[in-house]
Order: structure tokens, then sequence, then C-alpha cells
């Protein structure tokens, strides 16, 4: 082998190695993507069960209701539609009706009930997430504080 063919090898190699662990990066990224949705957005196109997914919206005015321990189920809105969500475990202290909350999980098969697995509740009163805020203020549902960075 020439001195040329070497160097071609050398570089070959390191291309692969490079190649493969950029699969492997995109691969381990794309296992723990959850992407955001509005409960309009699942009424306009329904997400396989099983798929894990960021819910976002306001919390329904009157639709908490505490079950047995630390079982929760409440009702995510954003004036267009409407999500039934059950959770277990303990809710953020500033949860409440009417505010911000972003939550993660999955439907069931079989059901359009959407179980969650983290509940995040806005931290202050000048606070929404983005995404969330800024789909709220182009349907007229939110009225909240501007945002501040």
């Amino acid at each position: 082998m020439t001195r040329k063919q070497k160097r071609l090898a050398v570089i070959a190699a390191g291309m692969g190695f490079i190649a493969v662990a950029a699969m492997l990066v995109l691969y381990a990224f794309s296992q723990s993507i959850a992407y955001f949705y509005m409960p309009a957005d699942l009424a306009k196109t329904p997400v396989p069960p099983e798929t894990r997914i960021r819910l976002g919206g306001l919390v329904g005015e009157g639709s908490v209701v505490r079950g047995n321990g630390s079982t929760v189920a409440f009702s995510v809105t954003d004036g267009e539609g409407t999500v039934k969500v059950t959770y277990t475990g303990l809710l953020p202290d500033l949860f409440r009706e009417g505010q911000g909350v972003v939550t993660e999980g999955k439907f069931e098969p079989g059901s359009d009930v959407f179980q969650a697995d983290s509940v995040l509740a806005k931290h202050d009163e000048n606070y929404m997430p983005k995404e969330v805020a800024d789909r709220l203020k182009e349907k007229g549902v939110w009225a909240g504080q501007e945002q501040t960075q």
C-alpha cells in the first residue's frame, strides 16, 4: 500500500466512524422526542395510541376531580377543544383551574383520555410557556400579562 492509499484509508475509516456516531445520536434523540399539541390540534389530527406527546393549554374550570390517593382527573382546554387528562402523583403547588399547564404522557389504546406522567404548571404570574401563550393568544383565550424573558 502506498502512502497515499494509507492516508485515504485512514480518512475513510474516520468518516465512517463519524457517520455511525451521528446515526446513533439521531436514533437516541428520535426515541426521546415528545411533540407538542393543543386540544384543537388533536381534534384535527389524532395521535396514535402509545405515542408520547406534550399536551398544553389551560386547566378547565370545574374540571379538577381528585380520586383515590394521589390520582387526579382534569381537562385541558384551548377554547376550541378539550382533552380529559388523568395523572397519578403530586401536582405542582401552582396547579389550579384556569392556569396554564403542560402535561406529558400518552393516550392509552382504545381511550380518549390522556394519561399524563408529568404535569408542569406555570411558575409565576409573568410566565407561560411560549408556544402555549402564543397559541392561546391567537385564539383570544389567554388574557394574561405580556410574557417577559
